[in-house]
């Protein structure tokens, strides 16, 4: 596991994400009313980008921009079609007011 800084919390306001990288891994994090969430920027329905699409914060929901899938950002699970097998997440903590994502 790797531990890799995100940005100061102050960056991340509530409702946003943010997209870092680790090695080949794309990873969009999440701030969900103060809670941080991160899973792989990989829809699991076609591999294509899921982290730059929108950002349902009322449902901590993530949307695919290529073809609507739903992904639990708490969970990385499949919410709607296309989608239908999970999506890789990773543990998030902030230190020091920073906000670090474990990578593998």
């Amino acid at each position: 596991m790797a531990l890799l800084d995100v940005c100061p919390v102050e960056e991340l306001p509530p409702c946003s994400v943010k997209i870092v990288y680790a090695g080949s891994i794309a990873v969009g994090v999440y701030n969900l009313g103060g809670a941080y969430f991160a899973l792989e920027d990989r829809c699991s329905h076609d591999d294509g980008p899921l982290c730059e699409g929108d950002f349902d914060c009322d449902e901590g929901v993530a949307i695919c921009p290529r073809h609507g899938a739903n992904i639990d950002i708490r969970s990385g699970r499949a919410l709607t079609l296309p989608a239908v097998q999970p999506v890789d997440t990773f543990p998030v903590r902030v230190e020091d007011g920073m906000i670090k994502v474990e990578v593998l």
